[in-house]
C-alpha cells in the first residue's frame, strides 16, 4: 500500500505542519503529490483556528523538483492533459502563496526546480546549512514558467536570469544573499529555527497579519488571481514545452545518463 504522498496535522494552537512524503524519491513531485497538496490546503482552508502552515520534507530532501518519470508518462497524453497537468502543479503552488494565514518552509538537503518555486511563495523561508538549490528544468529542455512569477519576487529578475537560465547549483549561504531564504542554521536546529518564527507569528494579530499579506500580494506579479490572462499562457507555455521535440531529448538523457544532444539529437 503506498503512503500517503503528503500528511498534515493541526496543532491546538492553530498550527500546520504540511509534509511532503515521498523521501524513497526525495519527494519529487508528480500527480498524486499536487493532489495531496490540493487536498490539504482546501482542509486547512476550513479550519476556523488556523493560524500559520509550516511546510516541511520528510527524509533527507525537501523537494527535488518534478519526477521526470511522472513526466514522461504526462508528455504522450492529449494537449488538454498536460494543460490539466500544469495547472494542477501552478494552483498547488498558488494555495500556499496566497493562503491568508502565514506559511513557513523548513527546507534541508535538496531543493530543486518546482520546489524553489515552492519556497519562493511561503512567507518565511529557513534552510539548513545542507541546503542546495537549482531552478533546474533548462537542464531537461523545459521551462519554469509557471513558478517563475514567484521566483521574480521573491529573488528579482537579475537572479532569476542568471539561475533559471544557468540551471546551475547553489547553496544555502548564496540563497540567503539572494533573497530565496531568510535564515540558514545548522541542520541540527532546523526544527528550533522554525519553532521560533511560529512563536513570533502567533503573538501578532492574525486579521492584520493576512491584511498585510493581502497587500503584499496585490503588488507582486506572484499575487495574482489563478485566473488571470497571464497565468493562464504560462500554464500553457509550461505545458507545450513539456510536449516539445527538446523536452523529449532533455528527459531522454536523463533517463539514458547522458549528454543532451540540443538541435541534432533524436526528439
Amino acid at each position: 500500500m503506498t503512503a500517503n504522498p503528503v500528511l498534515w496535522t493541526l496543532d491546538e494552537r492553530g498550527v500546520a505542519t504540511v509534509t511532503l512524503n515521498r523521501p524513497d524519491v526525495n519527494n519529487a513531485y508528480d500527480g498524486a503529490l499536487i493532489a495531496g497538496v490540493l487536498a490539504a490546503m482546501d482542509e486547512l482552508a476550513k479550519k476556523p483556528n488556523l493560524r500559520v502552515v509550516v511546510l516541511r520534507g520528510n527524509g533527507k530532501h525537501f523537494q527535488a523538483g518534478a519526477d521526470l518519470k511522472w513526466i514522461n508518462s504526462v508528455r504522450p497524453q492529449s494537449t488538454e492533459a498536460n494543460e490539466a497537468a500544469s495547472r494542477a502543479t501552478f494552483e498547488a503552488v498558488q494555495r500556499l502563496n496566497t493562503v491568508a494565514v502565514p506559511t513557513v518552509a523548513l527546507v534541508q538537503g535538496g531543493c530543486f526546480g518546482g520546489g524553489t518555486g515552492v519556497i519562493a511563495a511561503c512567507d518565511v523561508v529557513i534552510a539548513a546549512d545542507n541546503a542546495l538549490f537549482s531552478i533546474t528544468e533548462v537542464l531537461w529542455g523545459l521551462t519554469a514558467a509557471i513558478i517563475i512569477p514567484q521566483l521574480c519576487d521573491a529573488i528579482g529578475v537579475r537572479q532569476v536570469r542568471r539561475y533559471a537560465l544557468t540551471g546551475e547549483r547553489f547553496g544555502a549561504e548564496d540563497a540567503r544573499r539572494i533573497g530565496l531564504v531568510h535564515e540558514v542554521v545548522p541542520l541540527a536546529e532546523l526544527e528550533a529555527a522554525g519553532a521560533k518564527v511560529v512563536e513570533q507569528l502567533l503573538a501578532n494579530g492574525p486579521e492584520a497579519m493576512a491584511e498585510t499579506k493581502r497587500l503584499a500580494l496585490e503588488s507582486s506579479f506572484g499575487g495574482m488571481a489563478v485566473d488571470d490572462a497571464a497565468y493562464k499562457r504560462l500554464v500553457q507555455l509550461h505545458s507545450l514545452k513539456r510536449q516539445s521535440a527538446e523536452a523529449a531529448e532533455g528527459l531522454a538523457s536523463f533517463a539514458e545518463k547522458r549528454a543532451a544532444r540540443w538541435g541534432g539529437g533524436k526528439a
